[in-house]
Formats: structure tokens, sequence, C-alpha cells
């Protein structure tokens, strides 16, 4: 058996909807489920007293069997096979999960719609673990839909590679038809076609399209033939990238993402893209870092 899924619980709506995600996952791939659950010094849960202090003391084992018993339960009822293992640990969550992150196939977690509910905020453990996790993360949030499509993110950058096996593998876990969208922008380099400069030229929007195409064709040509099985449909867009990939994120199973080193996303993801995917996209996101950093 490989690496488990590994899946970050705090006992909020968000974080079980994240459990039954990873549950499904766990079952996909063959492997197990490990449910982490972690206590910083802001935890409103932690005793008041500070450090020393164990999960024993001041009601705290039975709040932490009470969110753990729930997550199984809900991991149980998604995949009955998948074996299940708890771990709770004294942490900041995006430290732990970051650390868990070294020995797991893919982490999930929820998102929280307002910006502090319990111990996995988006704007830190989502962010941190998208930066910085060791394997993939799928953010959990928006609409689930079984029958909707994967949609792949492509950009012409190397650290784009995983992102794009990952949705192949993906896709054909679910079986699902993979579409990889790709986004050229008005402004950008590839809009002109001539001497003159930029600032004086009007794009031309077939010349974008066909270099989307191309870039598609450049990114995608080794996984069609690993699979073969997997149904792929281009997507060329002229326009804003965040605009539409969240506009696109409606209508799919989930977004996948790529991530370079030190923080940052693909050249197609500049922060405030990456930042505003994590919040506003309409279906879960998932995001792999370029293994090679």
């Amino acid at each position: 058996m490989g690496q488990p899924v590994v899946a970050g619980v705090d006992g909020s709506p968000s974080s079980l909807d994240a459990v039954e995600t990873a549950a499904h996952e766990a079952e996909l791939h063959g492997v197990g489920l490990r449910l982490v659950h972690a206590f910083g010094q802001s935890s409103p849960h932690v005793p008041p007293t500070g450090p020393p202090w164990s999960p024993t003391a001041a009601g705290v084992r039975e709040l932490i069997d009470g969110t753990l018993a729930e997550a199984e339960r809900r991991a149980r009822h998604t995949a009955p096979r998948v074996e299940i293992a708890r771990d709770v640990t004294l942490g900041e969550p995006s430290t732990v999960l970051e650390i868990a992150s070294r020995a797991a196939s893919l982490v999930v977690i929820g998102s929280h719609d307002r910006s502090v509910v319990g111990g996995l905020l988006l704007g830190s453990t989502a962010g941190h673990l998208a930066a910085h996790g060791h394997c993939p993360v799928l953010v959990v949030r928006g609409r689930r839909a079984p029958a909707d499509p994967v949609l792949l993110a492509v950009d012409d950058a190397p650290a784009s590679a995983g992102a794009v096996a990952f949705a192949f593998a993906e896709a054909r876990l679910h079986g699902a038809v993979l579409v990889a969208l790709h986004v050229c922008r008005p402004g950008s380099a590839d809009a002109y076609d001539g001497p003159a400069d930029p600032p004086f030229v009007t794009y031309d929007r077939n010349h974008l399209l066909d270099h989307a195409e191309r870039v598609l064709d450049a990114a995608l040509a080794g996984h069609r033939q690993r699979y073969p099985d997997v149904t792929v449909r281009h997507r060329p867009v002229v326009g804003r990238v965040r605009r539409t990939l969240i506009e696109a994120s409606a209508g799919a199973r989930f977004l996948v993402v790529g991530a370079r080193g030190r923080g940052g996303f693909t050249g197609l993801l500049p922060g405030s893209v990456s930042q505003a995917l994590l919040h506003h996209a309409r279906c879960p996101v998932a995001v792999v870092r370029d293994r090679r950093e």
C-alpha cells in the first residue's frame, strides 16, 4: 500500500466535508486515510494555563475524541473498506500538516468562508500548504459535482508538469473528462506579432488562440500516451486569468493548478490569482508543487 491520504480535522463542517473527500480519494488510490487533528497555542480549546499540558486535561480528551469520532464516522460511511488512523498533535495546524505531507500522497483540508474559524484557517493553513506542502494539496470548497470534468490550468512553465500528471491520474481514477485550459492575456508578449511596440499594437485574438493551442499540445503530449483512456478537451481562452479560472471552476469537479518553490504559483498563476482561487473558486482546488524544488 502506498502513502496515505491525510485529512486535516478541526470539527468544523468544512473539515468534515474534507474528510469525506479524503476518504473517497483514499479509496480510489487504494491507500489508507490518516485523520490529523492539531492543537496550536491559539486554539480556544487549549487550557489557559499554557504549556505544559496534556490532551487528557481540562476536558480536552473528550473534545478530541468527539471530533475525531465524528470524522471517522463520516469517513467510514464514505469509504467503508479504507483503513483509518488517527493522529493528534500539539502544534500549529499549518506546521503539523506540512510535516504530515512529507509522508502523504495527498493532503485534503476544508476551506472556511470566514477568515477565522477553528484551527484550520483558509488564509493560513491552506495558503501555507499550497506554498510549502510536500505532496499535492486539495482544498475542499464550493460545489462538488461528480459528473463534472477535472479542470486543469495549464501554463508553459516547467513547474506545471506535476499538475498535468496529477490531473491525468485523477481524471482516470474518477472516470472523468479532463478539460485543459490555457488563458492568454491580451496584454502579454504573446499577443503581438509584428515589429511595432506592443503599446501601439492591437492584439491578434487568433494569434493568441493559436499560441494557447501550442502550449496545450506541448504540455499534454507525453501524458496522452500514458493515459490513452482519458478523454481530453482543449480549452484555449483569451481573457483575464483570475476571472476566467474562477468562472470555469463553476463547471468543474475540481480545479488543478501547479506551483513552484518558495511559495510561488507557476507563471500563469501569480500570487493574487492563486489567493483568488483558494478563496473564490467554485469547486475544490488541488495545488501541485513542482517536486524538483
